[in-house]
């Protein structure tokens, strides 16, 4: 799906979403409990102290809509180890899900440097 489906991946060599997910922070994965298929995957990388990017959310299209993707965020964002830290993330839909979990517009305080590829 990382490669396949979502419009923020499909740029990426198979390698480089396996370098990613070695060297991500955490990594959550859903799976279909009939099949055993992974039916959800989200991604973040962080200092391990305060700070947490939240990355390469994604669920199935045939499994929207069931709160995969509110479980998968809990368990990373308000469950896990960086319960306390402040995230980030870059996402172009889902909005109203990341709201969820405490996310907003960016303050005074944020900049971005654009990737130069």
């Amino acid at each position: 799906m990382l490669s396949t489906e979502a419009y923020w991946g499909l740029q990426r060599a198979r390698a480089d979403v396996d370098l990613q997910i070695d060297r991500a922070w955490r990594v959550v994965g859903a799976y279909d409990q009939t099949t055993g298929a992974q039916v959800g995957f989200a991604r973040s990388v962080s200092d391990g102290v305060a700070f947490a990017y939240l990355a390469d959310v994604i669920v199935d299209p045939g499994h929207r809509g069931a709160a995969i993707g509110k479980r998968m965020l809990r368990l990373m964002i308000d469950e896990g180890p960086g319960a306390e830290f402040r995230w980030t993330l870059f996402t172009r839909d889902a909005h109203g899900l990341y709201e969820k979990f405490g996310f907003a517009e960016p303050d005074e305080t944020a900049m971005v440097r654009p990737a130069r590829r």
